[in-house]
């Protein structure tokens, strides 16, 4: 089962049930599950069955015995310790493979399920806490499963060998062994609820600090244009206290349960030793010297177990606390639904508000309220106004990013809530005010989520981008990297190589935000001249710098339309060959 499969049964992973939902997640390879405990337990054969081979060996000698039969003890031992290489490998290679792929499908299923919940789930939550669960808490239940399986399915094995050569030796001594699982089960669950609490406090810490860390690392121009640098470290270092207060109590539970638990399991291994030592020289039970050491050592073996698995229970606790972490965003109700509706093969262009109006949640009044407008395809509008009128809301609401909480939006004449809004979007293109580059070369970029694309269409696009002369400066050309966030080239570089990246996808809807507001004036020029190329015979919805600022609308010059109680123009703009807007 693939991650995508994965995405698509988010209730596979239980944020209540964590250990449950491990399970689960293991035993979608079954045939690779089932070999490697095949493997596992033929590989541990030698741990539970030499303590017999030993005991038959002193008895043996007490008796004065043959040396044939011991060189046959001697071989048989040589075959079980031998066989433990290739079914330690074949172990090995199967349980390992299902860790891996289960840490990618974890990671492919995340990167699948943020994909398709909503904008309004992004704002609400960093980036850098994502990031977080993505990277940190996957690589967290991979080394529970690393740390815990083993030992787990060792303490398993032994305890089965251990309490089926006992009940053929000595079963008398059976109720001896029980002691040890109820004691062991008592200090797990007595301290279950603690441990729980406390990893999730460092969790949620861990993921404040990332976000402050990921603020930092984004603001830094902004910090150090400011002199605000001791304020950016001291906002860091108040959430790196909080880890490291969370991760001191944490350790110290953590020690607590690890000296609870060796103590317990020394005293009963002692207490084994010494029991049937007593059995055998009073006579109550028909123990040899062989079987003292037999029942000793698997008693030594069972608690040497118990004492492990109890000491695992910190990196246990963790990776089940990862995997609540993870079922946050698998099980995040805050989708953008798209499964199931109608696709969109082909897109006109024509946009119609039919009384639209949307109130973000918590908030007293409607940003926008009841807009009436209908946009052929082949014609600009421009949206002015004051900061706040509803102009970034008209925009995310056409995108699909917002959905009306009153009226409709139709596309081409459809309602665009039947609509796969993912199959919409394949014909739009989006300029936004920030250009928005990854860290990789400017022929990624540009052919960011092409196949196949050529060289020749990419420089097309450049130089119908006003960007193809600066690309052919650099040292590197089309293999220049541009750094994180496109950081190596200016700001109007970057708004020319996105203008470059929504022509070169031939769009039949292009969303403006504000493309050239930032920008100086000779880039800002470059920036309109490619944009007058991309807009030509194509729906175009804009912010106002669609008109340059010379014949910008203004709300005295363009109609107006009541957006709740604030005001937002808005403005029909037609554009001529020669890029000259004009008003009506």
């Amino acid at each position: 089962m693939s991650g995508k499969t994965l995405a698509r049964t988010p209730g596979l992973i239980d944020g209540q049930r964590p250990a449950r939902s491990v399970i689960r997640l293991l035993m979608r390879r079954p045939w690779r599950m089932t070999l490697a405990i095949f493997a596992f337990a033929m590989k541990e054969v030698p741990l539970w069955f030499l303590p017999v081979i030993t005991a038959a060996i002193i008895d043996i000698v007490a008796d004065g015995g043959e040396v044939t039969a011991v060189l046959w003890w001697f071989a048989l031992a040589a075959v079980l310790l031998i066989q433990n290489y290739p079914n330690h490998i074949l172990y090995t290679r199967q349980f390992m493979t299902v860790v891996r792929d289960t840490g990618a499908d974890l990671r492919n299923a995340l990167a699948q399920r943020l994909q398709s919940l909503s904008i309004g789930y992004h704002t609400r939550v960093s980036s850098s806490i994502v990031q977080t669960k993505v990277v940190r808490d996957v690589e967290n239940v991979e080394l529970m499963l690393q740390q815990v399986t083993h030992p787990l399915l060792s303490a398993t094995m032994v305890m089965i060998g251990a309490l089926a050569m006992t009940a053929v030796a000595v079963p008398q001594f059976l109720p001896v062994y029980a002691l040890a699982v109820p004691i062991a089960i008592g200090i797990r669950y007595g301290l279950r609820k603690r441990s729980r609490t406390r990893n999730e406090l460092f969790r949620r810490e861990v993921e404040v600090l990332s976000a402050r860390v990921g603020e930092m690392a984004s603001l830094i121009p902004v910090t150090r244009a400011h002199g605000l640098e001791r304020t950016a470290v001291t906002r860091v270092a108040t959430g790196a206290d909080g880890v490291r207060r969370a991760g001191l109590n944490l350790d110290m539970l953590n020690g607590h349960v690890a000296s609870i638990s060796w103590v317990a399991m020394q005293l009963l291994g002692v207490g084994c030793l010494v029991l049937a030592a007593v059995f055998a020289l009073t006579g109550i039970l028909p123990i040899t010297p062989g079987e003292v050491v037999l029942l000793s050592t698997y008693f030594t073996l069972l608690t040497q177990g118990l004492t492990q698995l109890l000491m695992l229970i910190p990196v246990g606790a963790r990776g089940l606390e990862s995997v609540r972490s993870i079922a946050e965003v698998m099980q995040e109700p805050d989708l953008e639904q798209n499964e199931g509706k109608r696709p969109v093969e082909t897109v006109a262009g024509e946009i119609e508000l039919d009384e639209v109006s949307h109130r973000y949640p918590g908030a007293d009044e409607d940003s926008l309220h009841e807009i009436d407008l209908t946009i052929p395809a082949g014609q600009t509008v421009a949206f002015v106004g004051s900061s706040g009128s509803g102009k970034s809301t008209m925009l995310n609401l056409v995108l699909g990013f917002l959905r009306p909480t009153g009226g409709r939006i139709l596309l081409d004449g459809v309602d665009m809530q039947e609509l796969d809004l993912r199959t919409a979007r394949r014909f739009v293109s989006v300029v936004p005010q920030e250009s928005v580059l990854f860290e990789g070369t400017i022929r990624e970029n540009i052919g960011y989520g092409l196949e196949d694309v050529t060289e020749e269409r990419i420089m097309q696009a450049l130089a119908d981008a006003n960007a193809l002369e600066f690309v052919q400066a650099q040292t590197h050309g089309l293999d220049t990297l541009v750094g994180e966030r496109g950081a190596r080239l200016s700001g109007g570089q970057r708004q020319r190589l996105a203008i470059a990246r929504a022509l070169i996808r031939d769009p039949r809807i292009l969303l403006l935000d504000e493309a050239t507001s930032a920008l100086d004036p000779e880039s800002e020029q470059l920036v309109k001249e490619a944009l007058g190329r991309l807009m030509k015979g194509r729906r175009r919805w804009s912010s106002p710098t669609a008109c340059p600022r010379s014949a910008r609308p203004t709300a005295s010059s363009c109609s107006s339309t009541a957006a709740s109680s604030r005001r937002a123009a808005t403005a029909s703009c037609s554009t001529s060959r020669a890029a000259t807007p004009t008003c009506t």
